[in-house]
């Protein structure tokens, strides 16, 4: 119920945005979030947007470079991804979960995955 995508290749110091569309429910009560999980390594969180769209916060890793928005007609959340590095390399997943956020292992619904590939 989630496809995410916009995901590609690019070089660093370039952008992408990313897409995350759902179906099958009006998304406009859930937090939505972007997780990444680089090869041999584990899951790591990005960022999260409250159901309004009025509150955001970031890994320490992206502050300043991503930035997380959603368009609740749309029923869509994006991932804007700016000066990118080789580090920032990884499959990119969102999730959802109702009235709140939570942990790695507590959300509702996850996306399929997107891959990012930043070359320097």
């Amino acid at each position: 119920q989630l496809q995410a995508s916009g995901g590609g290749f690019v070089q660093a110091g370039g952008s992408l945005r990313l897409s995350c569309a759902a179906s099958g429910r009006t998304f406009s009560s859930y937090y939505m979030g972007w997780f990444r999980q680089a090869p041999g390594k584990e899951r790591e969180f990005v960022a999260v947007i409250n159901w309004s769209g009025r509150s955001t916060n970031y890994a320490d890793s992206v502050k300043g470079r991503f930035t997380i928005s959603r368009d609740n007609a749309k029923n869509t959340a994006y991932l804007q991804m700016n000066s990118l590095k080789p580090e920032d390399t990884a499959v990119y997943y969102c999730a959802a979960k109702y009235g709140t956020w939570g942990t790695l292992h507590d959300l509702d619904y996850w996306g399929q995955g997107t891959q990012v590939t930043v070359s320097s």
